[in-house]
């Protein structure tokens, strides 16, 4: 019988310390005496004042006679000290109970209250994963509730400019993250939960909730983005209604990120989302989704750190292409206009997606772009990816290139284009020196013909390719400095050889034609200027020392 009244007296005290907390009553700190000498100290002060706070900071949003509701329970109460008909106002107190925030830049501040904080989370997990919650419209409610208070935030600026695709820096985590993660894991279990109405739980989850969703995806924290790819995808899946209203909103945040900022944490979370989206469009495809895929997917090719998301967004334009094949000309296109100039990186990223295209491309859609396509393939074929003086700097500081760099580091020059000048020059003495290999794109465009799918191609139309690649495959013969290219592009020539060895050498009969014809017409320049320097009597002018005495500076007749 003592034991049923201990168990009784905190739900007693609990009720009446809401009913004095109203009235202004401080008699909840009182201390019940047992007939037997026991004492029980009341301490639901600290709680009342607690959801009191809650429901000021709640009621904007959600209506207060739907959050009151199931307030009879004291939320430090384990489920199982209650029954059964009890456990859903607990949980209602609970998710009430989670709702105060707390500030963890300070470790030491309110150490107990966060601890507390944290064992109801827990709590609320492995309720909501053992199936026993009820979802009922006040539930909902004060879970969105609880979910909204706890993650939706604003995140600090961004002064820092936009990262490169080689930039590597140390992720920002948040201190905050012991609460933050279990209230993910919740709300994730909820909405994964098969009970949850979703035509009930679009009132709170809706358009404006999905939004604020979306712009946590910016956190600094990757554990934070991962958390929140799990919840879109699912947030996709159980809202149907919603569908369309998260893929307008994704395609303004891939817009905003494309044409103003390129500063946004979670763009390759957004894509490896929409990933699974698009493999579910159904065919033929919609007009919105042929627009999401021109104006949100392809110009994210063009940004600084596309290296952050380049797979997520490959694996996503492989998707619509194999939706549709008259888009990888499209596609192609396109990555023709935003093709990189001075990023080597990027333009190894672009020959792999271009790579990956070409396995899946018709013989149709291929015939419309061949020729600018392999236009740019003869520019990479090329590539000599020079680096300018930073080379040589990073030969002097080898042990081997002091040595062999001995004789003439006297030599160096400061100009970049010099330096260009200066490395041609010695182009022999670099290749034999054991340092990282550099010229990747040259390299990597090579390797394009190791491809069975990219050879048959070529072979359908190698009367008209094999012109192009064969005059850029002379020009490395004649002019590279890199040895591993100039073996690669002997390979390259065997391997059209094999293919039709008499197109080849038509091929290689017109360049030769073409040479001797530019050689004869830069010689008729060059007799040209010798006549025109004859007969003008030309004669170098030596301008005095003393020239800039004889000049008078003008006057300004701009008043600053």
């Amino acid at each position: 019988m003592l034991k049923q009244i201990l168990a009784k007296l905190p739900r007693k005290s609990s009720s009446k310390c809401d009913s004095f907390d109203s009235s202004g009553s401080n008699s909840c700190n009182n201390t019940s005496n047992l007939g037997n000498g026991i004492q029980f100290t009341n301490s639901c002060t600290v709680i009342a004042n607690r959801l009191n706070v809650v429901k000021r900071m709640s009621t904007a949003i959600f209506p207060a006679s739907i959050v009151a509701g199931g307030e009879s329970v004291a939320p430090h109460v384990p489920f199982k000290d209650v029954s059964n008909a009890e456990k859903q106002s607990l949980f209602v107190s609970k998710l009430n109970l989670c709702c105060t925030i707390y500030d963890f830049n300070d470790p030491d501040k309110d150490s107990a209250e966060k601890d507390l904080k944290r064992q109801v989370l827990l709590e609320l997990n492995e309720f909501v994963a053992s199936g026993s919650a009820r979802f009922t419209e006040s539930a909902i409610s004060t879970v969105c509730k609880m979910c909204a208070v706890n993650l939706f935030r604003t995140f600090p600026p961004k002064y820092l400019s936009a990262r490169g695709e080689s930039e590597d820096e140390e992720p920002m985590f948040d201190p905050a993250w012991c609460h933050l993660q279990l209230v993910y894991d919740f709300f994730l279990s909820v909405i994964g939960q098969g009970s949850l109405d979703a035509k009930y739980a679009k009132k709170y989850v809706d358009h404006s909730f999905i939004l604020k969703l979306l712009d946590l995806f910016d956190s600094e924290d990757p554990r934070e983005r991962e958390c929140l790819k799990s919840i879109l995808h699912c947030l996709y899946g159980k809202f149907m209604m919603h569908r369309p209203a998260i893929r307008k909103a994704v395609s303004n945040i891939f817009y905003r990120f494309a044409f103003e900022t390129e500063r946004h944490n979670g763009i390759a979370e957004l894509l490896e989302v929409f990933g699974s989206v698009i493999s579910g469009f159904a065919l033929p495809l919609k007009e919105e989704h042929r627009l999401f895929f021109s104006r949100a997917l392809l110009p994210l090719h063009k940004t600084k750190s596309l290296g952050i998301y380049h797979q997520q967004l490959a694996y996503c334009v492989v998707q619509f292409i194999e939706k549709e094949q008259n888009l990888a000309s499209v596609v192609i296109t396109r990555l023709l206009r935003y093709w990189p100039v001075t990023s080597s990186q990027k333009q190894l990223m672009f020959i792999s997606e271009l790579e990956e295209i070409l396995e899946m491309i018709s013989i149709a859609e291929f015939e419309k772009i061949m020729v600018p396509l392999f236009h740019r393939i003869g520019y990479c074929l090329n590539s000599s990816h020079f680096q300018g003086r930073m080379v040589v700097s990073k030969f002097f500081n080898r042990s081997i290139g002091k040595c062999q760099f001995a004789r003439i580091k006297g030599e160096v020059p400061c100009n970049y284009y010099d330096c260009l000048h200066f490395l041609t020059q010695k182009k022999e003495l670099i290749s034999s020196l054991t340092f990282p290999r550099l010229v990747v794109v040259a390299e990597r465009a090579h390797f394009l013909w190791n491809n069975d799918n990219v050879l048959n191609l070529v072979m359908h139309n190698r009367h008209v390719i094999m012109p192009i690649i064969i005059s850029a495959l002379e020009r490395n013969s004649q002019n590279h400095w890199n040895k591993a290219v100039l073996n690669l592009t002997q390979n390259v020539r065997k391997v059209f050889s094999e293919m039709d060895e008499e197109l080849v050498l038509d091929c290689q009969g017109k360049l030769e034609e073409e040479n001797s014809k530019s050689n004869v017409a830069a010689e008729r320049r060059r007799l040209m200027w010798e006549r025109l320097e004859i007969a003008a009597n030309y004669e170098p002018v030596a301008i005095p020392s003393n020239i800039s005495g004889l000049v008078k500076p003008a006057t300004c007749l701009v008043s600053c």
